[in-house]
This record gives C-alpha cells, structure tokens and sequence, in this order.
C-alpha cells in the first residue's frame, strides 16, 4: 500500500478501500477518512497533547477498538515521552454515529454496506496543524521527530478523475441506494449526474422531506439517493447544528424503520466499470 504522507512520530498516511468486495444493497458516502488519535505525555509526565492523529484508520469507518495495539507500534525517540490513547470521544466517533444513527434505524448492517470516502485517506484539518505548530514542530530538532507531511483538506473533495473512480465502486457494489453523509458528497459526486440537488437543503429541511429516497442515475446505473447529514451534525459531535440533529432524531424514529422496505426495485447489474460515463 503506497503511503500518501507522514503523521507525527513517523507512521504512513495510507489510502483505505473497501475490504469486502461483494454485492451491497447500500452504498455510504462520506467526506475523508479520519485517523487513529493518540494523547502525547512529555518525559515529565505532562500533557503535550490531548489528541494528536498519529496513524491512519484501519478500517474505513472506524469504531475507535482497540487504539492501544495501533500506538504501541510507535516508537518515540528517547526522551520524547510516550503517547497513550486519546479519550474515547476521539477515536471512532464517526463509525459509531454511522452504525448507530444511520444503518441501525434502517435495519441494516455495514455487511449490507459498501463504505466509501470522497478523499479515501486522512487530511489534516485547522484545528490539527495548530496543535501540529503549538507543541510538535517546536520539538523537532530537540528531540528528533520525523517531519509530518499528512496532507491538507483539498479545496475540492474530489476531481473528476476521483468521481470516477467512485462511481466505479458504485457500479461494482451493485447497490441499489446511494447514502450521502452531508453536504460535501452532493456537491462533489452525485450533483455531477443530478443537478438539481447540490447540497442536503435541496433535498428537504422539513420532517416530512428530510432524509427521504430520490430516484436518480450515477453513471448510467439506477439508484435512489438518500440524503442524509453528516454525522458530526447527527451525533453532535464537535460543532454542529440543532437544526439537523432534531431532524435527524425524527427520521431516526419516524421514518427509517420502514424506508427500505418502501423502496421499489432498482437495478443492481445492468451496469459495468467500463460503462462509466460523467453527465451533463
């Protein structure tokens, strides 16, 4: 597996697949793959850092198990402390909120799920490189940490080479519903093939319309779009929306229970990777 980049204390960023290639009815769409996140204690016993990315996930979707095995594989150079696992909240939030907010109310389960990503390998965002320039660079020649070269959240999410190789994995996964985890997935993949939606409010803000299914085709291949927030906005994880979490909360109740099984056929085969073509 090529490595994209470096996180801090030397592990690869790695770009994460779908392990399980067989057929899915749902196909999840979110925005880029998050990472292992470990606490960073000095050789005095002070905090340096309460949560510090330090490897990639291993797993798209990661629940947060077992951080301990993944960050006692790095090896800190002598004098610069140790690095323990971040708080729960941390590692992991976005593969709960999938499992327990989204597939657990339709009924399914992610073995009915292919899992995907617009930027399939970890980014750093603002809040991580200023953690990065307030307590790791500073250390650098101190202590002789590697330089870290995680890359930056792209501008735009995904090109048109990227869209395509999305849609590839759409058509391989057979699935007849495209589950789209906020607004970034709209705007940088199923907008391409139906213009009319380009972010989660064109699809509805109201509890009779929110998180409801809408016939569409991605490449020549027949799917329904299910439009959903992301799950920062659902779980409330970090900065999020009141707004979007009751909505959700309602579809969770009121909604999901029965969407699937009210959902007419789609066709799951009838398309190919080499049938793929972009719309206008």
């Amino acid at each position: 597996m090529t490595a994209i980049g470096m996180f801090p204390f030397g592990q690869p960023v790695l770009s994460l697949r779908q392990a399980d290639r067989s057929p899915k009815e749902l196909f999840i769409l979110g925005v880029y793959a998050s990472a292992v996140h470990a606490r960073w204690v000095g050789p005095d016993g002070a905090e340096l850092a309460k949560a510090l990315a330090v490897a990639s996930e291993p797993h798209i979707f990661w629940r947060g198990e077992g951080p301990e095995a993944i960050i006692d594989q790095i090896r800190l150079p002598e004098g610069a402390g140790e690095l323990v696992p971040a708080a729960r909240m941390f590692n992991g939030p976005s593969g709960v909120a999938l499992d327990d907010r989204v597939l657990a109310p339709l009924h399914r389960t992610r073995q009915q799920a292919w899992l995907a990503d617009l930027v399939p390998h970890s980014c750093v965002n603002a809040q991580q490189q200023a953690a990065l320039d307030r307590c790791y660079l500073p250390r650098l020649n101190e202590w002789g940490l590697p330089v870290p070269s995680v890359p930056a959240v792209p501008s735009a999410l995904a090109g048109p080479a990227r869209q395509d190789e999305i849609a590839e994995e759409l058509l391989q996964s057979r699935a007849r519903i495209l589950v789209l985890l906020g607004d970034e997935p709209i705007r940088w993949f199923s907008a391409w093939w139906y213009p009319r939606g380009r972010r989660l409010a064109d699809f509805g803000t109201s509890a009779d319309s929110y998180g409801r299914l809408t016939e569409a085709s991605v490449a020549g291949h027949p799917v329904a779009l299910l439009p959903l927030a992301h799950p920062r906005q659902i779980a409330k994880l970090g900065r999020s929306s009141a707004r979007w979490y009751d909505l959700h909360k309602h579809w969770m109740d009121r909604v999901a229970p029965t969407l699937l099984s009210s959902a007419g056929p789609h066709a799951t085969a009838a398309a190919t990777p080499a049938a793929v073509a972009r719309g206008t």
